[in-house]
C-alpha cells in the first residue's frame, strides 16, 4: 500500500482501534466498545460480503459499535490488522501467506475460518483479439486495486507466463467502466462469484472470459496450498460461457490478541448466519462448519477453535 493511502487509513482507524485493543487483554470476554471489519473496493464481493457479515455482528452484539472500512482488500487488510488499526479482515489465502511472520506460531494474525472461494476473472470485450493469456503481451490491463489480493495473483500470473503488459491500478468497478469505454484492453479480477463489477459490466455489454486452464495448473503445481483449478460456471454472469480457471480460498481474519470470547461469538454469529448472508451474497452459501477450519497453515484464533470443537459437524 502506498504511505499515502495508508496513512490516510491509519489516522482515520487508528485511534478508535487501539482503544479497543488497549482495553481487552486477551481473555474469556465477548463485550468490546468497538471492533473494525477490514472489507475491499468498490464492486467487489470482499466489500459486500464483509458488510453482511458487519450486520449479524451489530445484532449478536449490540453494546458493541461495528464499523467496516472499504480498502482496497487483501495485502491493505492485512497491513490494517498487523499495525491494530482492524479487527477482522477478509483476505484471500495467497495473499495471507506472504505474510509468515506474522501468521506463524505467536505471531499477530489468525483465523475465524475459511469462507468461500475467490476465482480469477480475465475479462475482455467480445470482439477482442486477445483469446489466450498470453495475447496480452503490450496490452493496457487492468490488475486491480493497489496492494489487492487481485493485484498480487495478476501480477503472479503475468510472472510465470514470462508476460509484460502495460499494466494499471484500478478497483473492480472503476475497471469494468474503463473496459466499456475502450480505455483498458482486459482486467483482472479475483473474487466470488458472481462479482457485482462484472455482473454489471455483463448486463451492458458482450464481455468474454479468458480460458486460464494452464495457467491454472502450471499455478497449482507451483503453489498447491494457495491454487485449485477450477471453472466459472455458465449461469455466473448474463451471457457469458463457462470458463476454466484457478481459484484460492478467502479466510476471515481476525488479530490473535483478540479476547477468546468475542472471537468465539463472532465465530458463531458467522457460520450461523451464512443461509442470511448467502440470501444476500450466493458465494456466502460455501460457508459451513466442515469447511471453516480448512485455513491451511494460517492458525485458528484459540476462541474459533473452541466454537469448532463445540460444534462439530454429525
Amino acid at each position: 500500500m502506498g504511505p499515502d493511502r495508508r496513512s490516510v487509513l491509519l489516522g482515520a482507524l487508528g485511534a478508535a482501534a487501539g482503544a479497543v485493543l488497549a482495553g481487552c487483554a486477551r481473555g474469556s470476554g465477548a463485550h468490546v466498545p468497538e471492533l473494525v471489519i477490514a472489507t475491499g473496493p468498490p464492486g467487489a464481493v470482499f466489500r459486500e460480503i464483509g458488510a453482511e457479515i458487519a450486520v449479524l455482528v451489530r445484532e449478536r452484539l449490540p453494546a458493541t459499535e461495528v464499523t467496516t472500512v472499504d480498502t482496497n482488500a487483501s495485502h491493505d487488510n492485512l497491513y490494517l490488522l498487523e499495525d491494530g488499526n482492524a479487527h477482522l479482515g477478509l483476505s484471500s489465502l495467497d495473499s495471507t501467506l506472504t505474510h509468515e511472520a506474522e501468521i506463524a506460531e505467536g505471531g499477530t494474525l489468525s483465523a475465524v475460518g475459511r469462507l468461500y472461494d475467490s476465482f480469477v476473472h480475465l475479462v475482455v470485450p467480445d470482439g477482442s483479439p486477445v483469446r489466450a493469456l498470453a495475447d496480452l503481451a503490450g496490452l493496457r490491463v487492468s490488475v486491480g486495486s493497489e496492494d489487492s489480493g487481485t493485484e498480487f495473483t495478476a501480477r503472479q500470473l503475468l510472472r510465470e507466463a514470462g508476460l509484460s503488459a502495460d499494466t494499471v491500478l484500478m478497483d473492480q468497478a472503476s475497471s469494468a467502466r474503463a473496459l466499456a469505454d475502450g480505455e483498458i484492453d482486459a482486467m483482472f479480477s479475483l473474487t466470488g462469484l458472481p462479482t457485482p463489477a462484472i455482473a454489471g459490466l455483463a448486463r451492458e455489454r458482450d464481455v468474454r472470459l479468458i480460458d486460464l486452464s494452464e495457467a491454472a495448473g502450471t499455478m497449482a503445481d507451483a503453489h498447491p496450498e494457495s491454487y485449485f483449478q477450477a471453472t466459472i460456471p455458465a449461469t455466473t454472469y448474463h451471457g457469458v460461457p463457462a470458463c476454466p480457471t484457478l481459484s484460492t480460498p478467502n479466510l476471515l481474519l481476525c488479530r490473535t490478541d483478540l479476547p477468546d470470547g468475542l472471537v468465539f461469538e463472532v465465530t458463531d454469529t458467522v457460520y450461523r448466519g451464512a443461509s442470511r448472508l448467502a440470501a444476500q451474497r450466493p458465494e456466502a452459501a460455501q460457508i459451513n462448519v466442515r469447511t471453516g477450519i480448512s485455513t491451511g497453515v494460517v492458525p485458528l484464533h484459540p476462541g474459533a477453535v473452541r466454537w469448532y470443537r463445540e460444534n462439530k459437524p454429525s
